[in-house]
C-alpha cells in the first residue's frame, strides 16, 4: 500500500462521504473512488459499504482505519525527525526534548548541562508542554525524547529509563487551615468545597465536567490557588520555587510519581542516546 492510498482511505473513512472526502483532499471524486476500489481489490476485502443512505465502514475497514492512522502518523514523525537530524551540522537545534512546564525544572536544568558537556553534543530545543502533552508530541515526531511522569503519562510503546520517584504534595493558599498540618490525606484535599481541584484539558481540547476552574498551564494554576479559587496535588518537586501566597503539604496516601526519560524504540539518534546517558548518570 502507498501512503497516498492510505490518506485517501482515511479521508473517506472519516468523512463517510466520497464527495466531502474528495473536496478535503483537493481531488476529483472519480479518481478517489477508483483508488479505493483498487485498494479493496488488492486486499481482497470490502472496506466500505456503499448504500443509498451513505457510506459505512466494514469490520475490515475499521481495522485498516486504525492501522492507516498509525502508519501515517509514523511516516509524518519520521519526516520531522529526519529534517531535524539534517540540521545537526548547521548549529541549529537538531533534537527536541519535551517536558512538562513547571515540573522537573531542576532535573531538566541538570540534564541539559550534563549533556552539553558531552563530546559531540548538539543544540537541544526544549519544548515545554501542558499536562499530558509530552507523550503525544513524542509519538508524532514533534519531539525526539521526553520527560514523562508515571502514572499520569502513557509510556506504552516507548523505551524508558527511570530517573527518580517521589511523593506528592497539596498546593494550598497561604493561610488556609490545612496549610499548617504536617501531612494530609487525599480525601481531605479532594473534598474541599472551597478549593476544588482544577480541570485540565483532554487531548481533544475539551474539559471534563466538575466544579474546578479550567486551567491550561502552571502559571494559571498557581495564580488561581493564590487567589483561593483552587488547590492542586502535584509531585513533591512542585514545591520548589513556590511564590508568595502558596504553601505545600505532603499527601501521604497519594500515588508516588516516577519520572522517566522516554524515546521511540527505533531511534538511532546519537543525540537522543547522549541525552539518555546524561539523564541516567545524574
Amino acid at each position: 500500500m502507498e501512503t497516498r492510498e492510505l490518506r485517501y482511505f482515511v479521508a473517506v473513512a472519516e468523512e463517510l462521504h466520497f464527495g466531502r472526502a474528495a473536496q478535503r483532499l483537493g481531488i476529483a471524486q472519480p479518481p478517489l473512488s477508483r483508488a479505493i476500489a483498487g485498494l479493496e481489490r488488492r486486499l481482497g476485502a470490502a472496506l466500505l459499504e456503499r448504500g443509498s443512505r451513505g457510506v459505512t465502514l466494514t469490520g475490515a475497514g475499521a481495522v485498516l482505519l486504525r492501522e492507516a492512522r498509525a502508519a501515517l502518523d509514523a511516516v509524518e514523525a519520521a519526516e520531522r525527525r529526519t529534517r531535524r537530524a539534517a540540521l545537526a551540522g548547521t548549529g541549529r537545534p537538531a533534537v527536541v526534548l519535551a517536558a512538562k512546564a513547571g515540573a522537573s525544572s531542576e532535573l531538566l536544568s541538570k540534564l541539559l548541562d550534563a549533556y552539553a558537556a558531552e563530546p559531540g553534543a548538539v543544540a537541544v530545543d526544549v519544548l515545554l508542554c501542558g499536562p499530558g502533552e509530552q507523550a503525544p508530541v513524542l509519538r508524532d515526531g514533534r519531539a525526539d525524547v521526553a520527560l514523562l511522569h508515571r502514572p499520569f503519562d502513557d509510556t506504552a510503546g516507548f523505551d524508558t529509563e527511570e530517573l527518580h520517584t517521589e511523593g506528592q504534595v497539596a498546593i494550598l493558599p497561604a493561610g488556609h487551615p490545612l496549610g499548617a498540618r504536617a501531612q494530609l490525606r487525599l480525601r481531605e484535599v479532594t473534598g474541599l468545597p472551597d478549593l476544588p481541584l482544577p480541570r485540565w484539558p483532554r487531548p481533544d481540547g475539551t474539559f471534563p465536567d466538575g466544579p474546578g476552574p479550567q486551567v491550561r498551564d502552571h502559571t494559571q494554576l498557581t495564580q488561581l490557588i493564590a487567589l483561593g479559587r483552587a488547590c492542586a496535588i502535584v509531585p513533591e518537586t512542585g514545591r520548589a520555587g513556590l511564590g508568595e501566597g502558596l504553601t505545600a503539604v505532603p499527601v501521604v496516601d497519594a500515588p508516588r510519581v516516577t519520572t522517566v526519560i522516554a524515546w521511540p524504540p527505533h531511534s538511532r539518534s546519537t543525540a537522543v542516546a547522549g541525552l539518555v546517558r546524561a539523564a541516567t548518570a545524574l
